[in-house]
């Protein structure tokens, strides 16, 4: 995937990552709990080779490791970013369309999962 002539929001990037379905699975005795998990991964591996990071790499659980290196010359300490990739299994992954709601100024927006008659 070439992102080399795109310019990636953060919003662009959350409703991309959210459409993956990454539900896992409690009974599974693998890791990741379903195979789909790693999509996301992938996903996220080669981003992190766009923008430069030459050794990001999944291994055969779904950690994804990468290095930044530091942009400074004064001696600081490597900091690591750790995540869940995963969603619950309690509902289903498939078919996610996030919907952003812009302008909101500040109310709550709530609406059940069940359709009004």
């Amino acid at each position: 995937m070439d992102f080399s002539n795109y310019n990636f929001t953060v919003t662009d990037r959350f409703v991309r990552y959210a459409k993956i379905d990454t539900q896992s699975d409690p009974l599974s005795p693998t890791c990741p709990s379903t195979e789909k998990q790693k999509n996301l991964g992938k996903l996220l591996v080669e981003e992190l080779k766009a923008i430069g990071i030459k050794d990001a790499a999944m291994d055969e659980h779904g950690y994804i490791y990468a290095t930044v290196p530091s942009n400074t010359t004064k001696k600081v300490p490597t900091i690591c970013f750790c995540s869940h990739m995963d969603t619950a299994p309690d509902c289903t992954g498939t078919n996610v369309n996030p919907v952003i709601h812009k302008n909101t100024m500040g109310r709550i927006l709530f609406y059940p999962l069940t359709k009004r008659k």
